[in-house]
C-alpha cells in the first residue's frame, strides 16, 4: 500500500534553500487537507514551478492503515485458525522506526549525494504514529485537535475548561462549533442544534485532551499533562506533526524568591533545562529565545484580565528565568542543584515547562510559559495539601482566562507573522 510523495524542483530561493529536488511523504489528506493545500500553493506562488505527485516507494505499515484497533486484527492470530496463525510481520508490512525518527527536525538528516532534500519536518510514517499515539495518549481522535494548545500540570485548569466549555455550548456561543473530551464525547453547540455523542471512557486517558472546536481548527485543546519531563517531551512529540500555531504552558511552580507571593505570576523569558529529557536532541548549548508575539499576548492578557499596569503589574507578575527539573523532590536532594538555580538567576522551578518550550522551538512551534505561584520550599513555604486546595480554588479560574485570553490575541495575528523566524534555521524545510 503506497503513500503518495510531493516531488519539486527549485530554481529560486524562498521557502526553501536553494535549487533542487525536494520531496516528502504525506498522509491523511482528509485530517491534512488544509494544511496541505496551503503549503504546496505557497510554494508553487514562491518558485513559479510545478509539484508532482504520485507514488512512493515506502509502504504503509498494516498498523496504520487502521485508524487505531490494529490489536483486533491482531487477536485472530490467537484463535487457533492455522490460515491466520501467523505474526503479522509475516504477512504484511509492519512499521519501520528507522523512517520514524526525527532526524529533519534535529538537522541531523544524512543526505548522501543525489537524493532529494526533505521539504517537510516529518514524513509520513513518523506523522501515522503519532496520530495513532495521540489517541491512545489523550483519548481523542486527532481531527479533534485544534491549532492553539494549552498544556496544564493540574486537574483543577481542565475542570474549569469543561465546565467553560459545556457553558459554551449551552448558551450558543457565536465562535465554537462543539466541545470535544476523552471518548470523542462531542457535546454540539445548541445554534447548531446542539446534543451529544460519543461514549465516555471507563478509564480517563494518561493524559487526557479536551476540545473547543472552532471553525478551520482555530479553536482551543487543553491537555492535562500530569507531571514530569517525560509526559511532556512524550504528548509534544505528537502534538507537533499537527503544525499548531501556538502552544502555552499553564501551570504551577516554586516561586524561588524571596520577594514573591503566593499566586504571582511568571513570565518566562528564559529556561534552565535540568529536566535532560531532550538533552541528546537538543544540546544544552542550544538556547531557547522567548518569542516576542507569545510574550506580549501574555503580558497583555495578564494586564487586562487582573485590571492591573505599569508598577502594580509588575508586583504580580515577574519575568525571568524558570528551571525545569526531573526530580519532583528536589528540595531535599543534591545541594548542587541550589546552586545552580541562584548562579542561573531562575524565579521559578516546575518539571514540564523547559521541556514544552524546548521542543517547541525543536519542532517550530511557537511556545509561551505563564505560570502561577504554589510554594516557596526555599522560603518555608511548602504545598500541603488544605493549603494547596484552597489555593487552586482562587487561582485557576484567572489564570485560565489569561491564557484564554492570550491566545485570542495570537488568533488575531496573521500565521505568518505569528511563526517566527527564530525558529527556523538558514537551511530550513519549505513546509511550516
Amino acid at each position: 500500500m503506497p503513500d503518495t510523495t510531493c516531488h519539486m524542483s527549485i530554481s529560486l530561493d524562498g521557502f526553501v534553500a536553494g535549487p533542487g529536488v525536494y520531496a516528502t511523504t504525506v498522509t491523511r489528506p482528509d485530517l491534512f487537507r488544509a494544511y496541505l493545500t496551503e503549503q504546496i500553493r505557497l510554494l508553487i506562488e514562491n518558485h513559479g514551478v510545478p509539484v508532482e505527485i504520485g507514488e512512493s516507494s515506502e509502504p504503509i505499515p498494516i498498523h496504520f492503515a487502521y485508524r487505531r484497533d490494529i490489536n483486533v486484527t491482531a487477536a485472530l492470530s490467537e484463535r487457533g485458525n492455522p490460515r491466520v496463525d501467523r505474526p503479522v510481520r509475516d504477512v504484511f508490512d509492519t512499521p519501520d522506526l528507522a523512517a520514524m525518527d526525527d532526524a529533519i527536525a534535529n538537522g541531523t538528516l544524512p543526505r548522501p549525494p543525489g537524493t532529494p532534500e526533505p521539504l517537510a519536518l516529518f514524513r509520513a510514517a513518523r506523522i501515522d504514529y503519532s496520530l495513532h499515539r495521540l489517541f491512545h495518549y489523550t483519548g481523542a481522535d486527532p481531527e479533534h485537535f485544534q491549532n492553539f494548545v494549552i498544556f496544564t500540570n493540574y486537574q483543577f485548569y481542565v475542570d474549569v475548561f469543561a465546565r467553560l466549555g459545556h457553558e459554551r455550548m449551552a448558551s450558543g456561543h457565536p465562535g465554537s462549533d462543539a466541545f470535544v473530551e476523552p471518548g470523542n464525547v462531542i457535546t454540539r453547540n445548541s445554534r447548531l442544534g446542539g446534543g451529544t455523542s460519543g461514549v465516555v471512557p471507563e478509564r480517563m486517558p494518561q493524559m487526557p485532551a479536551f476540545h473547543l472546536v472552532e471553525p478551520g481548527y482555530r479553536g482551543i485543546t487543553m491537555i492535562n499533562i500530569g507531571t514530569g519531563p517525560s509526559n511532556a517531551r512524550t504528548i509534544t512529540d505528537h502534538v507537533a506533526v499537527l503544525r499548531p500555531h501556538a502552544w502555552l504552558m499553564l501551570g504551577h511552580c516554586a516561586g524561588l524568591s524571596n520577594s514573591q507571593k503566593l499566586g504571582d505570576y511568571v513570565l518566562a523569558h528564559g529556561y534552565m533545562r535540568e529536566d535532560h529529557v531532550l538533552d541528546n536532541e537538543l544540546p544544552l548549548w542550544v538556547p531557547i529565545p522567548a518569542l516576542a508575539e507569545m510574550q506580549v499576548a501574555l503580558e497583555l492578557a495578564v494586564g487586562e484580565v487582573t485590571g492591573l499596569a505599569g508598577f502594580e503589574l509588575k508586583r504580580v507578575m515577574r519575568t525571568g528565568t524558570v528551571a525545569s527539573v526531573d526530580n519532583r523532590n528536589w528540595e531535599i536532594g543534591d545541594p548542587a542543584i541550589i546552586r545552580r538555580l541562584s548562579q542561573s538567576r531562575a524565579i521559578a522551578l516546575d518539571m514540564e515547562s523547559s521541556t514544552i518550550s524546548a521542543n517547541g522551538f525543536r519542532f517550530r512551534v511557537p511556545y509561551g510559559t505563564l505560570l502561577c505561584v504554589s510554594d516557596k520550599p526555599l522560603h518555608g513555604e511548602i504545598k500541603l495539601a488544605g493549603m494547596a486546595g484552597e489555593f487552586y480554588r482562587q487561582r485557576v479560574n484567572q489564570h485560565l482566562e489569561i491564557g484564554l485570553r492570550a491566545l485570542e490575541k495570537l488568533k488575531a495575528q496573521d500565521w505568518e507573522r505569528l511563526h517566527s523566524r527564530k525558529l527556523r534555521s538558514y537551511a530550513e524545510v519549505a513546509f511550516q
